[in-house]
């Protein structure tokens, strides 16, 4: 059965999204089959991969119970719009409602080795039911002061989500994105985040804040191609997921295309 990780933020604009994109590229590079599932209205995952905005049905249709988790699945992502928003709406009325997406994947994972969901910048409904669906949560977290009152807060939802609905649920930990490590600020931070949370809960690689990211999402083009020098961070982070994952083939099939430790670290 496929690896089903929720990857969540407290708010938005920490990089999530593009995020969840890149390391659905990597680990399809290290022989993985990946399902992206884009779980927020907005729909910028989607965009990201390119998928028709007409295309249906979507994951709120999924949700309200119109279509067939199968059915919505456009060439391995299941897309989201504005209609996420409603189906939200209506799954708060209806009993058993943080268990509507694990239902909904059980009928899909089978040929996945990977299922990446990326979470609204909301800790509501739809998070919960990621995290209730999810066998992992991965968090991002910006490089700034308030890193570790967002993590908390995350970290009280999962708490929440264990609570007799996913008790088997594993934290991955926190990587921090958006990250200029040249500077004090960020690198305090981070020194902060691992001694709250200890060293194993904080991926030792960093994501390096750069405007290519923008020009990546509107060409709808992977940073790895867009920016190879900038995905170099990502093949280090999945590196770092994979071991975390126990999944030593996968890492051992990406390892011809990590990077030297030099490129890891120049600068953006």
């Amino acid at each position: 059965m496929a690896n089903k990780i929720a990857v969540l933020s407290q708010k938005g604009g920490t990089g999530k999204t593009t995020a969840v994109r890149t390391l659905t590229d990597v680990l399809r590079l290290a022989g993985l089959k990946v399902l992206a599932v884009d779980l927020d209205p907005q729909g910028n995952l989607s965009d990201y991969f390119d998928v028709d905005p007409e295309a249906e049905p979507t994951i709120g249709d999924v949700l309200a119970g119109r279509a067939s988790a199968k059915q919505a699945i456009h060439g391995d992502v299941m897309p989201a719009n504005l209609s996420l928003a409603e189906a939200e709406l209506q799954l708060a009325g209806k009993m058993g409602r943080e268990l509507t997406l694990r239902k909904a994947l059980r009928e899909v994972e089978g040929p996945y080795d990977i299922v990446l969901i990326d979470c609204p910048p909301a800790l509501g409904l739809l998070t919960v039911n990621a995290l209730v669906a999810a066998d992992h949560a991965l968090l991002s977290a910006e490089a700034q002061y308030f890193a570790m009152q967002g993590v908390e807060q995350a970290l009280e939802v999962i708490e929440l989500a264990r609570d007799g609905l996913n008790p088997d649920l594993d934290w991955l930990g926190v990587f921090f994105n958006i990250a200029d490590m040249r500077t004090v600020h960020s690198r305090e931070a981070y020194a902060s985040l691992r001694e709250h949370l200890g060293e194993d809960k904080v991926f030792s690689t960093t994501i390096r804040s750069s405007i290519a990211y923008a020009g990546s999402a509107e060409r709808a083009v992977s940073i790895l191609e867009y920016r190879p020098d900038l995905g170099a961070d990502y093949l280090l982070l999945a590196d770092e997921l994979l071991r975390r994952l126990g999944l030593s083939a996968a890492r051992r099939r990406l390892t011809p295309h990590l990077p030297d430790p030099p490129a890891a670290v120049a600068a953006g």
